[in-house]
């Protein structure tokens, strides 16, 4: 089983053709054992722009006020989910649309963050504190595509907003994949940004854990969801640049990006 990480960077608007969506129908008619996460930074920013929300980006986290988790879960579980639904349907895949709470997919907690040493209080932001795929798997046997928001709710059932690369790292290591793609802007993990000629190709979590100092805005979050992913039973991660259609069918197939193995 493979779970791809899709960036918002990457969604299309209502009623463009996205060639990324193809690839992936493809795939999980030919294969099955498909499971999609998918985040929306783009979208919830102009969204919030819309109607003159602040909001800002702590460590690679949206800081989530009420007012801004409103937005959040109107824009994630609402419009970008179904328009991902939709494609994908139109591509001739069952695929359905939950979001990390349904069916207890995801439990949250409130996520602590350390910034230099320091807990900040960055609002509904959350992380998992159980997981349950059962849902999954009793969707994937009866031939669906699963495609998931990453909004979880906590014991009381107040809703979190929790980063997408965290949701699908957690989810990845619950269902134990063989793989697990994050789909980014960038070709992968480089040991010195922003040089080109650093690039990683294979890397371990240990090694990945002594340069992760070094990263900055949204990598932090990756890092850390690839970290734990892998240390909850995922067997493989692979970062790639999501943009290009060519080097999707690639890491499909195994080949290509940033490779982090336990």
């Amino acid at each position: 089983m493979i779970l791809v990480k899709y960036g918002g960077h990457a969604i299309p608007k209502p009623g463009s053709h996205d060639p990324i969506i193809a690839i992936l129908a493809n795939y999980f008619k030919t294969h099955g054992d498909l499971v999609l996460v998918h985040g929306g930074g783009p979208q919830i920013q102009a969204e919030l722009d819309l109607n003159n929300i602040q909001s800002e980006m702590i460590s690679g986290y949206r800081k989530t006020t009420v007012e801004v988790f409103e937005v959040v879960q109107k824009v994630l579980s609402g419009s970008v989910l179904r328009t991902l639904v939709n494609q994908f349907i139109g591509e001739g895949v069952k695929a359905i649309g939950l979001s990390a709470s349904d069916a207890n997919l995801i439990r949250a907690k409130a996520l602590k963050l350390l910034v230099a040493g320091e807990v900040v209080d960055i609002g509904l932001v959350g992380e998992a504190a159980a997981v349950d795929p059962t849902i999954l798997f009793e969707l994937i046997a009866g031939g669906y595509f699963p495609i998931i928001s990453p909004i979880a709710a906590d014991e009381n059932g107040v809703g979190y907003n929790l980063n997408a690369d965290i949701a699908a790292g957690a989810i990845a290591g619950a269902l134990k994949v063989e793989e697990i793609i994050f789909m980014t802007d960038v070709p992968g993990i480089y040991r010195n940004i922003p040089d080109a000629n650093s690039l990683i190709s294979e890397i371990t979590v240990f090694e990945l854990r002594s340069i992760s100092d070094s990263f900055v805005a949204g990598m932090i979050p990756k890092v850390t969801a690839a970290i734990s992913a892998l240390e909850s039973g995922a067997k493989k991660v692979r970062i790639i640049d999501g943009r290009s259609v060519e080097v999707l069918t690639k890491a499909l197939d195994g080949v290509g990006g940033t490779v982090v193995t336990p």
